[in-house]
C-alpha cells in the first residue's frame, strides 16, 4: 500500500472519530468536546495541506512546522480540561501555560522566518526546529511520568494516548533525518505514517478515556442518588417513628399526670367527708343518713369522672350541689353557695373536680363560721370563663402553711389539655379564680 492510499485511509479514520466526537459534544454539552473537535480539525487540515503541491516553498515550510505547534497548543487546553488540572495539579497547569506561551512565540518567530526573510531556507532553521521538537519530546516525557504517578485510570487512559503520539513523533523525526521525502512505494517507510499512527492511537485512547470517565461519573451519580434516596427514606422512617413515639409518650405522660392529679383530690375529699360524717352519726342520725346519700352521689360521680379528661359543666354543677350539701351539713350557716350559670354554658366542658377543688380551697384557707359566713359564688362571664369567687377572711395560721397545691393542680390540668391559663385575682377583699370553658363538639359544630 502506497502512502497516498494510507493517507486517504488515515483521513477517513480521523473523520469517523470527528463525527463520533461531534455527536458526544451535542449529547453532553461539555467544553472538552469542543477542544477535542478543534484538535481533530487541525490534524485533518494539516496533512492534506502538507501533501498539497500548490503551496509555495516558504508557505509549505511554514505549514509543516507550525501545524503541529497549533495542534499542541489546543492539546494542552484539552489536557487541562480532561485531567482537571486547575483543582488537582496547579503546578502542572502553570507549566502547560508557559509551554503554550512558548509555542505561540515560536509560531510568531516562524512567521518572521518564512514570510519576512529567507531564513527558512537555511540549514540552521531546520536545526532550530529539531531542537524545539526535541524539547517538546522531553517535556512530554516529564508530563507522561508525572500523570502516571497519580494512578488515576482516566488520567492513564489519556496519557497513554499522549505517549502514543510522542512515540509516533519520535519515529517520524528519526526517519526524517534518514529519509526526508515520503516513500510512495511503501507507506511504512514514510516518516509521516508513524506520526499519523501515533495520532490515531492517541485519539482512540482519548475516546476510551472520555467514555470511561462518563461511565464512571454515571455510576457515581447513580450510587450517590441511591444512597441519598436510602438516607431520605431512612430519615423519613426515623422521623415518623420518632414523631409517633413522642406523641405516644406525650399522651401517656398527659394521661398519667391527669390521673395523678385526680388521685390527689380524692384523698383530701374523703378525709374531710369522713370527719363530717363521724360528727353527725351520734348527734344527728337523720342528717347523717342524708349525708351518706349525698356522699354516695359524690363518690358515684368520682368513679364516673375518674376515667374522663373532660366533663360537662351541667354534670359538674349537679355534683357540686351534692358536695355543697355535705359542706352545708358540716358548717350550717357558716357557708353559702350561689350559682348563676347560663343554660347555654352548661354544655361546655371542664376537667372533672375543678369546681370541687376550688370550693375546697376556699374552705381550707378561709374562716367559716355563722358570724363570718363564707360566701362562694359560681358564675360565667361573657369572655367564656367560669368564675369561682369568695369573700376573703383568711385563716392566718393556715396561710403560712399553704402550698397552693390545689391551684397548681388546676393550672396543670388546663396546660395538659392545651387550654388557656387560669386567672387568679384578689381585689376588694374578694378572691376570684377564672377558668376557661372548653366548647363541646355540639357547640363547635353550631
Amino acid at each position: 500500500m502506497v502512502y497516498e492510499t494510507w493517507l486517504f485511509l488515515f483521513l477517513g479514520m480521523m473523520a469517523a472519530i470527528l463525527l463520533y466526537n461531534i455527536v458526544q459534544w451535542c449529547f453532553y454539552q461539555e467544553r472538552i468536546y469542543g477542544l477535542y473537535t478543534v484538535y481533530l480539525l487541525i490534524w485533518l487540515g494539516y496533512f492534506p495541506l502538507r501533501s498539497s503541491s500548490i503551496l509555495s516553498d516558504n508557505l509549505a515550510d511554514f505549514v509543516r512546522i507550525t501545524g503541529p505547534m497549533v495542534a499542541y497548543i489546543v492539546y494542552y487546553d484539552f489536557t487541562i480540561a480532561f485531567l482537571n488540572l486547575r483543582e488537582h495539579r496547579p503546578n502542572l497547569l502553570r507549566l502547560f501555560r508557559m509551554t503554550q506561551t512558548g509555542l505561540a512565540a515560536y509560531i510568531l518567530l516562524e512567521v518572521g522566518f518564512c514570510f519576512l526573510s529567507d531564513y527558512w531556507a537555511l540549514p540552521v532553521h531546520e536545526l532550530i526546529h529539531t531542537l524545539v521538537r526535541t524539547g517538546m519530546v522531553i517535556l512530554s516525557g516529564y508530563i507522561i511520568i508525572t500523570v502516571y504517578k497519580r494512578k488515576d485510570p482516566i488520567g492513564r487512559f489519556f496519557i497513554t494516548g499522549s505517549a502514543m503520539l510522542v512515540l509516533g513523533a519520535l519515529i517520524a523525526m528519526s526517519l526524517t533525518m534518514i529519509r526526508p521525502a515520503n516513500d510512495l512505494d511503501g507507506f511504512w517507510l514514510a516518516p509521516l505514517t508513524y506520526l499519523q499512527l501515533g495520532i490515531v492511537l492517541e485519539l482512540v485512547f482519548f475516546s476510551l478515556g472520555l467514555a470511561y470517565r462518563h461511565r464512571r461519573d454515571a455510576v457515581k451519580k447513580a450510587l450517590f442518588e441511591q444512597a441519598l434516596n436510602r438516607e431520605r427514606r431512612q430519615r423519613l422512617r426515623d422521623q415518623t417513628v420518632a414523631k409517633q413515639t413522642v406523641q405516644l409518650l406525650e399522651h401517656e405522660v398527659a394521661e398519667m399526670q391527669m390521673r395523678a392529679l385526680q388521685a390527689q383530690l380524692s384523698p383530701h375529699f374523703l378525709f374531710n367527708s369522713l370527719n363530717s360524717l363521724s360528727s353527725l352519726i351520734a348527734d344527728e342520725p337523720t342528717k347523717a343518713e342524708r349525708f351518706v346519700d349525698e356522699l354516695s352521689n359524690v363518690y358515684r360521680y368520682l368513679l364516673q369522672a375518674t376515667d374522663q379528661e373532660l366533663i360537662s359543666l351541667a354534670a359538674e354543677i349537679k355534683f357540686i350541689n351534692s358536695y355543697y350539701h355535705l359542706l352545708k351539713t358540716r358548717y350550717d350557716q357558716g357557708i353559702n353557695l350561689e350559682i348563676n350559670i347560663d343554660d347555654s354554658d352548661k354544655t361546655c366542658l371542664i376537667p372533672p373536680l375543678t369546681l370541687q377543688l376550688l370550693i375546697e380551697n376556699a374552705v381550707k384557707h378561709n374562716i367559716v363560721s355563722a358570724s363570718n359566713p363564707l360566701v362562694i359564688q359560681i358564675f360565667t362571664d361573657n369572655d367564656g370563663f367560669l368564675n369561682v369567687r369568695n369573700n376573703l377572711q383568711r385563716k392566718r395560721v393556715n396561710r403560712l402553711m399553704s402550698t397552693k397545691k390545689g391551684l397548681q393542680n388546676i393550672k396543670l390540668k388546663f396546660q395538659l389539655l392545651n387550654q388557656p391559663d387560669i386567672y387568679i385575682s384578689e381585689e376588694n377583699k374578694l378572691f376570684n379564680v377564672a377558668v376557661p370553658l372548653i366548647p363541646s363538639r355540639e357547640q363547635i359544630a353550631y
